[in-house]
């Protein structure tokens, strides 16, 4: 399996470490790590490695994380940008919505919330990847068949096209959600039902439900296993692919990081209560 190449930036030595020890103790054999120390090189390293994602402060000399992220969006328009910065200040955090960041993360922050933005991250990436594919198939068969590919419409059978509205967004991303858990749902997947593009979606689906969209379907998926775990009958790994896991062990890391304990230790208190 390809590895997610993450690049981190940031001028202080031991901010540097600890982000790159993070993410690689969270998501072990699943990435390789690329760490600068100034925006400059930081644009050097993405492109020399062919990173997929960049996390960036934004305090550092020489060329700074916002210019080092508009350089690097220039170049690479399906780069997935990620602010980690102490600088909890509007302008700075408009400026990253201008160059499409998928989040600006104030430091310390949880890991939580790192470890989530990287999962979306990761859903993109794959998701660009499939529709690469995809495209370079669709253009292989037309070829061999002397045809024009045709892009089919878009199934907006959960889309309110008349409303924006609040209330709409959120009974409708619900109704979806509720209904695919179990399948796997790309945030491109369902930003396209909605006929949205993926960053617009990104940004209405945080300011709609208070997080990004990652953490909102595990947080969904998780108390769907925590029913099922209340059944003795079903085994785990039957139960993480009903609750829309297809690698067992993924789920019994993620079910102990949002709950404290393994599915089997979970069970086991909720038998005996």
């Amino acid at each position: 399996m390809e590895k997610y190449r993450i690049l981190v930036a940031d001028d202080e030595p031991i901010e540097r470490q600890v982000v790159n020890k993070k993410i690689n103790s969270f998501f072990p054999d699943q990435v390789e790590v690329f760490l600068a120390e100034n925006g400059l090189q930081a644009v050097d390293l993405y492109e020399e490695n062919d990173c997929m994602i960049a996390i960036l402060d934004i305090a550092m000399p020489g060329m700074n994380g916002l210019e080092a992220a508009k350089a690097i969006r220039s170049r690479y328009n399906n780069a997935r940008i990620i602010f980690l910065t102490a600088y909890d200040d509007f302008s700075y955090a408009k400026k990253a919505i201008e160059v499409r960041a998928l989040d600006y993360l104030l430091k310390p922050g949880s890991d939580e919330d790192l470890i989530n933005v990287l999962e979306q991250a990761f859903m993109l990436c794959d998701a660009a990847k499939e529709r690469q594919t995809q495209e370079k198939n669709a253009y292989s068969d037309s070829e061999c068949a002397g045809e024009e590919v045709n892009v089919p419409d878009v199934d907006c059978a959960y889309c309110a096209k008349d409303s924006d509205s609040p209330n709409v967004f959120i009974k409708n991303v619900r109704g979806y959600i509720e209904d695919n858990y179990t399948e796997d749902i790309a945030l491109q997947d369902i930003a396209g039902t909605f006929g949205y593009s993926d960053v617009y979606f990104c940004k209405l689906f945080k300011q709609n439900f208070g997080m990004n969209f990652i953490a909102y379907l595990n947080d969904f998926r998780i108390d769907i296993a925590k029913k099922l775990l209340a059944d003795p009958e079903i085994n785990i790994k039957d139960i993480s692919v009903k609750a829309g896991y297809r690698d067992a062990n993924y789920f019994t890391r993620l079910f102990k990081r949002k709950t404290g304990k393994t599915p089997s230790e979970y069970r086991s208190g909720v038998i005996v209560s």
